[in-house]
């Protein structure tokens, strides 16, 4: 741990002492990130950030974790996970009105974005690339794993220091409980230990009614089978499961690795679960439904006629909250 723990504060301070240059975009900038390797549902709040900038000329960039090409690219709706990544090409499906696109380079990607006429970039998962300066860093906590009780990778889910909440200036904790007091809020301001002038704010998610991944060969008896089966390849999928578990009578669970690329023996292992479990329902995630779109010739008949996804929201916990973001963008 301790090369790693060296190795980011060097990095750091060679950009924070100007050693290493950073930038500026043409346009307004506001990054969606964390300090942890996924599962803190960034996705679902840069859906919610769109919606609060309805009609403002945003635009999202992202990286595009997983594609298989290169460069700057604009995604389109009738892409692939493998073109552009699971979460880009499902914001752009969600949003297709919104300019999405993947640069691994995000300086140069909002260049082109400004060029194009977007008003205000969103990016997804750019805290820690240091050479864009954003106008706002938004850092995303999740409730079941607070920062302070983690540690840095390989023995924890840490990918950067907790210092570096220290330079958000909103820090929004995801994936709430149902109910949380006002006593919860002060709580968690002090154990993350906050400045007075940092935003804290909370969102838990919301899941909504499943849609079929194919809605041209789905079955729709299925949607009112008792028993289900979850596929999932997510950082975190067991608040997923859990959920599933409470609607369903859950008779297996695949996982796999976050951002997993199904291959045939993959597909040959969902066959057989679907051979042994005929009447029960295939859950998966918004995100693993780009993915399995992208094998649709491989997957089975079998398998696309009960494959649904269930698409998710974050919402905020406290409606001050979404007026005082609001009042921030």
């Amino acid at each position: 741990m301790a090369p790693y723990y060296w190795a980011l504060r060097l990095r750091h301070r060679l950009y924070d002492s100007g050693k290493k240059k950073s930038f500026r975009s043409p346009v307004r900038t506001i990054v969606v990130g964390n300090i942890t390797v996924g599962g803190t549902g960034k996705t679902p709040f840069v859906e919610m950030l769109l919606g609060l900038l309805d009609g403002r000329g945003a635009a999202v960039l992202s990286r595009g974790y997983g594609r298989k090409t290169k460069g700057f690219l604009e995604v389109c709706t009738d892409g692939t996970s493998r073109q552009f990544g699971d979460e880009p090409l499902q914001i752009k499906r969600k949003f297709p009105d919104v300019r999405v696109a993947v640069d691994a380079d995000r300086v140069e990607g909002c260049r082109i974005l400004a060029e194009q006429g977007a008003e205000c970039i969103i990016l997804d998962d750019a805290f820690q690339h240091r050479r864009l300066i954003p106008d706002l860093a938004i850092v995303l906590v999740d409730w079941s794993r607070p920062v302070y009780e983690d540690d840095l990778l390989p023995l924890g889910r840490l990918r950067d220091i907790p210092e570096r909440l220290e330079v958000a200036d909103v820090v929004v904790v995801t994936k709430c409980p149902a109910y949380i007091s006002r006593e919860d809020r002060e709580a968690w301001r002090e154990k993350l230990r906050l400045r007075e002038d940092q935003t804290l704010l909370f969102t838990e998610i919301a899941y909504c009614d499943m849609e079929p991944v194919f809605g041209n060969v789905c079955e729709s008896r299925y949607k009112y089978s008792t028993k289900a089966v979850s596929v999932t390849a997510i950082a975190s999928d067991g608040p997923f499961k859990n959920y599933v578990s409470s609607k369903f009578e859950l008779e297996k669970t695949i996982s796999f690795g976050d951002h997993h690329d199904f291959s045939a023996g993959d597909i040959s292992g969902m066959q057989a679960v679907a051979e042994h479990y005929p009447n029960a329902l295939f859950l998966t995630t918004e995100k693993d439904a780009q993915r399995l779109r992208a094998v649709s010739a491989s997957l089975p008949h079998t398998i696309k006629k009960r494959l649904y996804y269930i698409p998710i929201q974050a919402r905020f916990c406290f409606p001050e909250d979404q007026q005082t973001l609001a009042g921030l963008l």
